[in-house]
């Protein structure tokens, strides 16, 4: 069995998908049989050490990619394609495995530009057509391919995604410092995502804003990280209008490096997202040990299980309620410590690894 990974995501346009990728690269070998072989496409240096890495030319967005991936697949003779985006070859030539994430262009068309919503259906469609195997990470996304874009279930297999070996609870110290360096109080609540209006930033500094007004509250700051697209301000403004610029900071992008010892510190991690496909974060602030508040939509519960507050993310005063409830209550932070780092063990990249392979086998055989 020869198995091609399609990495060309593995950019800082796609830190994501780019996560998903590598580790999926670095946990799978070890546990491949003798006669299994794993090829790599990519547009960088990025895999230049991996035992087997091709260069090709033309990237996601290029229409390029037609031709030079199907080129490069036959001059590999592999047996079967593993795309792990929707922009890709839709005539690859050969059994093809492809990965979705999520179907936020139509169900949140207002997270994405004109030209997204307009595109993604009928690109969606190509690459469905395309595919023998669809993975989905979630349940949640499963059911989105079924009910939305007509796949049947038989054709869809769930696997989860895990943290990245690097989130696990940091030491004190380490805290500490990155503290110092960001300027942080000793004392706050995180999110780690993006401003996209599904992401419900809006809200949770309502919320923030209600929690305020209680005394359990006193001395602690929201944090608000990750990239900024400056089409949405309105968590700014809002912050803004209700006069929360002491209580809430937002620090913009945040160094992948520095990610574990940000989500260790805080005393609460939160995120109120309408809808995720997998909701990431939620994961890595729990392998770092971080009390978790989380919406209750989408794939979010299957995540977190029992080991998060969950709760109507449309309804300000439960979310206000749900964050101040866990900072007025140390036990309960140490207890929901424990639950999210039992929780976040029973994820592993070698466990996503083996449910892929086995995927790969079964489209060989």
């Amino acid at each position: 069995m020869h198995i091609v990974i399609d990495a060309r995501t593995v950019t800082p346009h796609f830190p994501g998908i780019g996560r998903y990728v590598s580790n999926l690269l670095r946990a799978l070998p070890p546990i491949m049989a003798p006669g299994e072989q794993l090829t790599v496409l990519t547009l960088s240096d990025v895999f230049i050490d991996y035992e087997r890495a091709v260069r090709v030319r033309g990237g996601p967005f290029s229409l390029r990619q037609q031709w030079e991936v199907p080129r490069a697949l036959r001059r590999l003779r592999a047996n079967a394609y593993h795309s792990t985006y929707f922009l890709m070859p839709y005539r690859p030539g050969l059994s093809t495995v492809l990965t979705i994430y999520d179907l936020i262009p139509i169900l949140h068309p207002e997270a994405v530009s004109r030209r997204a919503r307009w595109l993604f259906p009928y690109l969606l469609r190509l690459a469905l057509r395309a595919a023998h195997r669809v993975i989905a990470i979630s349940m949640t996304t499963k059911e989105d391919l079924c009910r939305v874009a007509g796949v049947p279930e038989r054709r869809i297999d769930v696997i989860p995604l895990a943290p990245d070996p690097r989130f696990v609870p940091q030491p004190e110290p380490v805290i500490a410092r990155l503290r110092e360096r960001l300027g942080l109080p000793p004392r706050y609540a995180l999110y780690v995502g993006s401003n996209k209006p599904h992401k419900n930033l809006v809200r949770l500094i309502e919320a923030w804003g209600l929690g305020s007004k209680m005394p359990e509250s006193a001395g602690w700051m929201l944090v608000i990280a990750g990239t900024w697209d400056p089409r949405y301000p309105e968590a700014r403004q809002r912050a803004q209008a209700l006069g929360l610029q002491d209580r809430v900071r937002f620090l913009g992008p945040v160094d992948e490096a520095d990610l574990p010892a940000l989500y260790g510190g805080a005393g609460l991690f939160v995120f109120p997202s309408l809808y995720e496909g997998f909701g990431l974060p939620v994961l890595e602030a729990m392998a770092c040990g971080a009390p978790v508040v989380c919406s209750d939509r989408a794939s979010l519960p299957e995540v977190a299980g029992d080991a998060a507050i969950l709760v109507d993310p449309t309804d300000v005063e439960a979310l206000a309620a749900a964050m101040t409830r866990l900072l007025a209550d140390e036990s309960l932070r140490q207890e929901m410590r424990r639950r999210a780092l039992a929780r976040a063990a029973e994820f592993s990249w070698e466990r996503t690894a083996r449910m892929t392979l086995a995927v790969y086998r079964a489209i060989t055989s």
